[in-house]
């Protein structure tokens, strides 16, 4: 779908946006981090999803497409399910235990990883360009994965490469489904196998919580809603390729939340980790933007955030028309 002419001053506004979009998530992710220290991430997934539903609801309300919440590619529906289930779990946890700067560094990854699944889902054809761009992409990894303090792999490193690689997954899985599916299926069924898998597991590590950690849950449940927002916004005020690098902000929101809030230092290493990983996805995200590239842009098309399942994600929001599905009295 080509992209559509924009002025320079909206050109302007969509990448601040993404900006305030990308700090506002960094915020819900500092509150993540603090209740890890308290509560299982289960625990903390399960009342997260339990808040933001109601807020999802209200914004699925407004789905004008006919239909019901039978998937109409159940099979897929189900392995993307599983995919936002895990990076729920993986991501939060990794969070929890991890430097705000190697969890980030490694979730930066996925788009690299989008970029190996889509030649088998998508049947995309990746040149040699982004096939190295990928390769020096997961070096970078490598670097992350090894802390220069010794530590050495952890099952925090673990749990955030494994979310990286799921988040990837499920956003693939959007891009070869979406044309069929209803925003209300590709949404629902995240959050709510999340409630009820974590509901089970949930009295085995539930923890009492007082009001003000409620309060917290809250909070991240109207940060993400409002980011998600933010970020459909900066699309639809300028191009994709201007818009998705703005999540690599993330990184010195991290480096600034992390020594305020949880007297993190800066570990070079995972610092130059970080530079590798992010300049190769932006020249993937730059690559993808060139017409005879890719023809499905799978990573500019992800709307950029790890798709944990727990709030209304910008990426089915926002699909283009050409993503839609048809009416269902016009089948």
């Amino acid at each position: 779908m080509a992209s559509q002419p924009v002025s320079p001053r909206s050109s302007m506004a969509g990448p601040l946006l993404a900006l305030g979009a990308f700090a506002l998530f960094s915020v819900h992710d500092v509150i993540i981090k603090t209740l890890g220290e308290s509560y299982s991430p289960v625990q903390i997934v399960f009342f997260s999803v339990l808040l933001g539903l109601p807020l999802a609801m209200l914004i699925l309300m407004r789905d004008p497409t006919d239909g019901n919440l039978l998937p109409r590619r159940p099979g897929w529906t189900a392995l993307r399910t599983t995919a936002a289930v895990t990076t729920a779990l993986c991501v939060f946890y990794a969070f929890s235990v991890l430097p705000l700067t190697q969890t980030y560094a490694i979730l930066f990854a996925t788009p690299l990883l989008i970029t190996i699944l889509s030649v088998p889902l998508l049947g995309e054809r990746v040149g040699w360009r982004r096939g190295v761009a990928v390769l020096v992409g997961l070096g970078g990894v490598l670097l992350v994965l090894q802390p220069g303090q010794g530590e050495g792999l952890t099952l925090g490193h673990l749990a955030a490469f494994v979310g990286a690689f799921a988040s990837a997954l499920a956003s693939i899985i959007i891009r070869k489904i979406g044309s069929e599916e209803r925003n209300v299926v590709l949404l629902v069924y995240p959050m709510m196998a999340n409630l009820a898998l974590m509901g089970m597991v949930l009295p085995f590590v539930y923890q009492p919580m007082p009001l003000t950690h409620f309060g917290a849950l809250a909070l991240m449940a109207a940060l993400a809603l409002v980011a998600s927002l933010c970020v459909i916004a900066a699309y639809k005020r300028a191009p994709a390729f201007q818009i998705a690098p703005m999540q690599y902000s993330q990184i010195l929101w991290a480096v600034v939340f992390g020594a305020l809030f949880f007297g993190e230092g800066v570990d070079l290493v995972t610092i130059a980790g970080a530079v590798v990983i992010i300049a190769s996805g932006i020249y993937i995200l730059l690559r993808e933007e060139k017409g005879n590239v890719s023809e499905n842009r799978p990573v500019l098309a992800t709307r950029t955030r790890t798709d944990t399942g727990t709030y209304p994600r910008a990426s089915v929001l926002d699909r283009p028309e050409s993503d839609q599905p048809p009416n269902k009295n016009n089948d």
